[in-house]
């Protein structure tokens, strides 16, 4: 039993970074109807800010990820401003081609600008660990947990409660009747891919903290998130959420039991795992656990 807790908290670790990265992409899906490539490249963009800051211009942990927060926000809006602002009214293909190649744009550039070599981020929890009922709790995890739980209740409150929120909720589900209301699409398109950039950041700052290190590779975690989007449902931040937490820990059970029990299925079979179960949901709710069907009228 101690066994299956440790890797049930291991998943949820897991899984909030993966809930950090799908609500990234439901953020701007829901305000655009895009699948935004580009998200992985500011998952690694926010973790090579945060250690800039961090270890070479030494300004401290917390004010180095603030600073990186903030600058990948300021990405997202840039990125819209000069370039996604032309393609308004463009086929969805063309513009999900040039996220692809922002992708590869920043995924060119981290390497330029800070090597291909592995850095470490300088976190102050390092590899240390708390013991409680038996477990070990990786304070890294415990970080993950509360930072991606603030955020992500943050993001709850600023869509509800704010005025912000709510134009990006009657835009997500009517645009044309948003823009008769008198909310500015525009604005509302700008702030989604703000906040896709902060949460993408914060993704990157957890997922090289501890024993991780920044690394380029670091924007393949949008690959591995992707299940999560998708079981969740590509318009639902709550089912980004839950389609992170039922991937992470669906990932770290597998990881720890398949290698013991069903062995004839490979090494590493916990990698293929999050989209075998992604095919199973999607055969019973083809839109996801919380995804909107269309309604075609005859």
């Amino acid at each position: 039993m101690e066994d299956f807790l440790q890797l049930v908290f291991a998943g949820l670790a897991l899984g909030a970074r993966y809930a950090l990265v799908a609500l990234g992409f439901v953020v701007i899906y829901r305000s655009t109807g895009v699948i935004n490539f580009a998200q992985g490249g500011l998952v690694a963009l926010g973790a090579y800010l945060a250690y800039h800051f961090n270890q070479r211009v030494e300004l401290g942990f917390v004010p180095s990820v603030l600073i990186a927060l903030a600058l990948c926000g300021l990405a997202g809006v840039i990125v819209e401003r000069l370039l996604l602002r032309h393609m308004v009214g463009q086929p969805v293909f063309a513009v999900i081609m040039v996220t692809i190649g922002l992708l590869f744009i920043i995924e060119q550039l981290i390497p330029t600008l800070w090597g291909h070599q592995a850095r470490n981020l300088g976190d102050p929890w390092g590899v240390e660990t708390i013991d409680a009922a038996g477990l070990s709790l990786a304070v890294r995890d415990l970080w993950t947990l509360g930072l991606a739980g603030l955020a992500l209740a943050g993001f709850f409150a600023f869509s509800r409660f704010t005025r912000y929120g709510l134009a990006m909720r009657a835009t997500a589900l009517d645009q044309e009747a948003a823009l008769a209301q008198g909310i500015s699409a525009r604005r509302v398109i700008a702030i989604s891919w703000a906040i896709a950039g902060v949460v993408g950041a914060l993704a990157g700052v957890t997922l090289a903290s501890g024993a991780a290190a920044v690394n380029p590779t670091i924007s393949f975690i949008a690959l591995a998130a992707f299940p999560a989007i998708i079981l969740g449902g590509f318009d639902s931040p709550l089912g980004a959420v839950v389609g992170g937490m039922v991937i992470g820990v669906t990932q770290t059970l597998t990881a720890g039991y398949q290698p013991e029990h069903a062995a004839w299925l490979g090494a590493n079979f916990h990698v293929v795992m999050p989209y075998v179960v992604m095919v199973l949901i999607l055969m019973v709710r083809p839109y996801g656990l919380f995804g909107t069907p269309e309604v075609h009228r005859l």
